[in-house]
């Protein structure tokens, strides 16, 4: 009676129920949204086929140096505070605060655009029924997905990243047999489309910079793969095994995509404008109809149907284990440390799905309010990424400064530092600062466009030396930092 009373009770650690196949496949995944699959055209439209791959190929380039530098962290420290947990022990712990809640924001605002997203994409089959009844489904469906258990949510996962990456992967075969002439009944288009007009650097400098903050957007995402090292079985060899193939994915699903839509769709094609709004226009549709491909946009929408649905259950996911770690180190109230059976953090769950539900419900009826609400989470991942490339800089100064053998200590150790984070923390804060160019489009300078564009800033800052001023925290001495690894809040499922 007694056993039977114990195994009923709620754990008081999460689970690590996720395997290195749901590991690989998310990182494989992670990259393929929207952006990619929708938006992409109207980055070759802007900028050129060269622009947008000199863009995306440099936004690349500091994603696989952040992704190295978290890796390095996530295989040694495998927590699911990421970046969070990591800032306080080896920077600040109100720099942690501050990027705990940044990225909890982050993530419930966009489930609330993603809920606004299904409905626009269902209305392409069902055009008369109303959009609150996949709104709620949506919801409905991520919710029970994170809820059930950490293996749900992984197996959901995989499957969602298999058919995103078996697009891409189709899309390339069908790409290079037009190239050569062997699909699609017409001559070999070579590098025609690619220079045609003034390409491939199509409006020059500004141009190409204007889509150089795009693509880091597009690549938004990746940091997963430091939250889900919490729930991970034998993250030690899982995470870095994901992260070795971080710049062979950026590449196949990046540069070569970008570079055959370049290829085979003039820059100049009207059709490439849209924005990523209309699945008829998506880059991916257009050479699949191209090739002769029956009921393409079909296909497309339901892909893109599958990259929101991954994108709610990542960021219901990511966000309810980052406001649980919170709690967990006193930085978020109480209750967001409760597990149910399973070890899933329900409250953090429920309470974003909360904020998600309330955010969502201002894009109908308050309008204005929610851009604002988007605008304030625009700036959250390149703040995360910051963070990211601060802490492993401090991380591996500390192990040096408390005389560690790294070749002993790290499981997985960056080849490319100190350079790799130095490279990504400037080139992202280019990009953080570069957003002001919004603000001066057209040679007219706007400073709504200037508020809507760093929203998102003072928010960070406030709460960064609210809690340092309230808590009278220091900067954390390299010799003191906690570099042991937490290992009470996980048990082996």
């Amino acid at each position: 009676m007694s056993r039977t009373k114990v195994s009923q009770e709620a754990p008081t650690t999460l689970k690590r129920g996720l395997k290195s196949r749901h590991i690989m496949m998310i990182s494989l995944g992670g990259t393929i949204g929207t952006g990619l699959l929708l938006a992409s055209g109207n980055s070759i439209a802007q900028a050129g086929p060269g622009g947008a791959l000199l863009a995306y190929g440099l936004i690349g380039i500091m994603v696989f140096f952040l992704m190295t530098s978290l890796g390095e962290m996530a295989a040694y420290m495998p927590v699911s505070g990421s970046f969070s947990t990591y800032a306080t022990k080896f920077i600040d712990p109100a720099l942690g605060f501050a990027l705990g809640w940044n990225y909890w924001y982050n993530w419930a605002i966009t489930i609330a655009a993603e809920i606004a997203a299904v409905s626009i994409v269902m209305k392409y089959w069902f055009p008369d029924t109303a959009s609150w009844i996949w709104s709620v489904s949506f919801l409905a469906i991520i919710f029970l997905l994170n809820y059930l258990s950490v293996k749900s949510f992984g197996e959901s996962e995989y499957w969602f990243a298999f058919i995103k990456v078996a697009t891409i992967v189709i899309f390339l075969i069908v790409s290079i047999l037009m190239i050569f002439g062997i699909l699609g009944g017409k001559a070999p288009v070579g590098f025609t489309n690619f220079f045609a007009g003034d390409g491939p650097f199509h409006g020059g400098f500004f141009a190409t910079l204007g889509i150089f903050l795009a693509a880091g957007f597009s690549f938004q995402g990746t940091e997963l793969i430091g939250i889900t090292a919490g729930e991970t079985k034998d993250p030690g060899k899982s995470i870095p095994k994901a992260v070795k193939q971080i710049f062979w994915r950026i590449l196949l699903f990046y540069i070569l995509a970008i570079l055959a839509i370049g290829l085979l769709i003039p820059y100049t094609d009207s059709r490439l404008i849209n924005d990523g709004e209309t699945v008829t226009t998506s880059p991916f549709t257009l050479v699949f109809e191209n090739a002769g491909i029956a009921f393409a946009a079909s296909i497309m929408n339901a892909v893109v149907l599958t990259a929101i649905l991954s994108a709610g259950n990542s960021g219901l996911y990511a966000s309810s284990r980052m406001l649980w770690d919170l709690a967990m180190e006193g930085k978020a109230p109480k209750i967001f440390k409760k597990l149910n059976r399973r070890g899933v953090p329900f409250a953090a769950l429920i309470a974003t799905v909360i904020v998600a539900s309330l955010s969502f419900l201002t894009s109908i009826f308050g309008e204005q309010v929610y851009i604002w609400l988007l605008s304030a989470s625009g700036m959250c991942g390149f703040i995360a990424w910051l963070g990211i490339a601060a802490s492993h800089y401090r991380f591996r100064k500390a192990l040096i400064a408390q005389e560690k053998n790294l070749d002993e200590v790290l499981p997985y150790k960056s080849r490319f530092f100190p350079f790799g984070p130095l490279f990504a923390f400037i080139l992202c804060a280019l990009v953080v600062f570069g957003q002001s160019y919004f603000a001066f489009e057209d040679g007219q300078f706007s400073w709504y466009e200037l508020l809507v564009s760093y929203i998102g800033l003072p928010i960070f800052f406030l709460l960064w030396f609210g809690y340092k001023i309230k808590n009278k925290t220091k900067m954390v001495k390299l010799t003191e930092a906690d570099v042991e690894p937490t290992k009470n809040l996980y048990t082996e499922e």
